[in-house]
């Protein structure tokens, strides 16, 4: 049973609203003071408070019920507060509801009203604290990992991102190849450091390669190197990365774009481990793990023609996706304080505006975002406004489970169709499969 605390000096209106809401299944406590209300919420668990504006006998300032309200929104951000109010204290009840009070109702009010208002309340309350427990219970299970492996600083809370995590952990000790997928600015690179780190060859060599940022015509030369005069411009004997990275890791981002030239040699080395250098007869042996990272649709891309199948498949010994940030939201407020400077905070306008936008650009979106509104914030608090979120920006609704079973039925159970239909990725549609309980013969 959820339970209301009611703080009034006035006997009769406590003894109402007691009866009001024991009869309505609702635990009341009363207290008859500012100071035996806050000592309460302290002793018990409550779900919401009904305050009265004015404590003392003459006095219609509304100054203690605002001091009330603000003691307990310094101690209790979260917890739900309806003023009752007289009429000469109606502007002060406003300002305090655009102060974050959940609603205000005059004397004397309609008990209908107050019970809708107040259930609505409990409703959002008990939201709020199965909420808290979930992300306490996702706290303890990163501690847990992060007392057994190194997990390099990674920001997140997502039950998402703690099981890409785990993978992560879990694949770190064999040496075989690993493929980190998703959407830009994820962070697939520092998937690919947690792998590193829990690696058995930790202690070599961690080689990064962005192969997009590579010319073309130096791609090769640059990972398996190249002799002097093996082409115009090369005067000196070139060491390649996967030289370079002996007995280590050699991580390979933005895979998809390397030439089929490249493509050919990096498959040998991964099933042989030998290849030369440009200009050289002679074989060389390579001690490497490979870790790559794409944010291109690999599969597409072999339809395409454009990219190895028998590569895709060395290198796909070990998939990790990274989902984008907007389908985990859980991890943005975290994100967001981790990229404040010490000189700044979040106000609730700000953080829920942050929790609300799709972040297309993902994780460097965000950081970017809070950066720059450091940088331009007038004062220590950066309000919503300063965050300049782009219009539009708003997360989509989530696809509820009649939503997910409409999508499979017009895709006849082709899971990709399905995804794009609802605007999710594959594996986001999976694990909402997996929470409404659809089974495999309903995916057909």
């Amino acid at each position: 049973m959820q339970t209301v605390l009611i703080i009034d000096d006035n006997d009769g209106v406590r003894t109402a609203l007691e009866v009001l809401f024991s009869i309505h299944d609702v635990h009341p406590l009363t207290a008859s003071s500012p100071e035996e209300g806050l000592s309460l919420l302290e002793l018990e668990r409550v779900d919401l408070v009904i305050q009265d504006m004015n404590f003392t006998e003459d006095t219609t300032s509304g100054d203690e019920g605002v001091l009330l309200f603000n003691n307990i929104r310094d101690k209790h951000p979260e917890l739900p507060v309806i003023l009752l109010t007289a009429w000469s204290n109606l502007e002060t009840a406003v300002d305090l509801v655009k102060a974050g009070a959940a609603d205000y109702l005059s004397k004397p009010w309609d008990d209908a009203k107050l019970l809708t208002t107040a259930r609505n309340l409990l409703q959002l309350s008990a939201v709020r604290r199965e909420n808290r427990e979930l992300s306490k219970d996702r706290r303890r299970v990163r501690a847990a990992l992060a007392e057994k492996f190194d997990l390099c600083g990674i920001i997140y809370e997502s039950d998402a991102m703690n099981y890409v995590v785990g993978g992560a952990t879990q694949v770190a000790h064999s040496d075989v190849p690993v493929l980190v997928t998703g959407p830009n600015g994820v962070g697939k690179e520092k998937l690919a450091d947690i792998v590193q780190a829990n690696s058995g060859c930790s202690g070599g060599p961690f080689i990064k390669v962005n192969v997009g940022a590579l010319p073309v015509d130096l791609l090769e030369a640059e990972l398996f190197g190249a002799e002097q005069g093996a082409f115009t411009g090369a005067t000196k004997k070139r060491v390649g990365r996967f030289e370079a990275a002996e007995g280590g890791t050699l991580f390979l981002d933005e895979i998809a774009t390397l030439s089929h030239a490249g493509q050919a040699k990096l498959l040998r080395v991964l099933q042989t481990g030998e290849f030369e250098r440009l200009g050289s007869s002679t074989t060389r042996k390579a001690n490497v793990r490979v870790i790559s990272a794409t944010n291109t649709d690999l599969k597409q891309a072999i339809r395409d023609g454009v990219f190895r199948e028998d590569l895709f498949y060395r290198l796909n010994v070990i998939e990790l996706f990274v989902p984008p940030l907007g389908e985990r939201p859980e991890d943005v407020l975290p994100l967001a304080r981790h990229f404040l400077d010490a000189d700044h905070s979040l106000t609730a306008e700000a953080q829920s505006a942050l929790r609300g936008y799709a972040w297309p650009g993902n994780v460097r979106e965000l950081q970017n975002c809070i950066k720059r509104a450091c940088l331009m914030a007038p004062g220590p608090q950066i309000d919503d406004s300063t965050l300049g979120l782009e219009p539009g920006g708003e997360l989509p609704r989530e696809p509820d489970e009649s939503a997910v079973r409409e999508a499979l039925g017009t895709s006849n159970g082709v899971i990709a169709k399905a995804a794009r239909t609802l605007g999710i990725s594959r594996q986001s549609l999976y694990r909402r499969m997996q929470k409404y309980g659809i089974e495999q013969t309903e995916r057909r």
